[in-house]
């Protein structure tokens, strides 16, 4: 079994299959599935760690025994359930900028579409996110994946608004793509309370705060 990271180069990689054995068989892949999905109902419902084997066992129909033969842990089981979740997040951000790229002929209607879509894709994942920024704190298994999965999705984003770089004011383009992101998620991630802290945010209405962010960065583009 392994419980550690494995690399693909020089970027770290996080599976479910990095902190459990792997079934050999159907009937064994679907325990596995019952249980990471029990566990992540938990998770959501008491939006914590909070809760016990004996709970997994009893919602996804799987033995006490079968949870620690696949995952040795409860925090194998948890971070089992995070990798899950940065999966789904990374598919989802690759998805929205694919998109945003067929639907979007310019920089007028990419920036307040992007901030839109990615303020609602951030607020879906928000729950688990919170909950893996916390972790990350005490968790190398868990820092690291989370901290390359920042950096992917600071790339693909800026990549994506380096397409029309010919529109930027300024002689920095990509400057400007990187610290425009950065803008974007801090501002979110702030409003969601994502962090280590789990820290409240301010009372700004929310579709109020997404179209203004919007308007903000696009001027910033075009500003020298």
């Amino acid at each position: 079994m392994s419980t550690g990271l494995k690399k693909k180069g020089s970027t770290q990689t996080f599976a479910v299959a990095d902190v459990s054995r792997k079934p050999q068989q159907g009937r064994s892949k679907a325990s596995l599935e019952r249980m990471l999905a029990a566990a992540r109902e938990l998770m959501l419902e008491r939006g914590s760690e909070e809760f016990t084997l004996q709970e997994v066992s009893e919602r996804g129909q799987v033995s006490i025994g079968s949870i620690y033969l696949r995952f040795e842990s409860k925090d194998n089981l948890v971070r089992g359930v995070i990798a899950e979740e940065l999966d789904a997040l990374r598919d989802d951000e690759e998805a929205l900028l694919a998109r945003l790229d067929r639907d979007c002929p310019d920089l007028d209607s990419f920036v307040p579409a992007y901030v839109e879509d990615y303020a609602e894709l951030l607020r879906l994942h928000a729950p688990l996110l919170r909950m893996t920024m916390q972790r990350a704190v005490f968790d190398p298994l868990v820092a690291g994946p989370g901290k390359e999965n920042a950096l992917r999705a600071e790339t693909d984003a800026t990549e994506a608004l380096m397409k029309y770089a010919d529109r930027f004011g300024g002689s920095d383009p990509r400057s400007k793509a990187q610290a425009a992101y950065h803008i974007i998620f801090a501002t979110l991630a702030r409003q969601l309370s994502l962090g280590s802290s789990g820290e409240a945010a301010s009372g700004y209405e929310w579709s109020l705060l997404k179209r203004e962010l919007g308007r903000m960065c696009l001027a910033y583009f075009y500003a020298d």
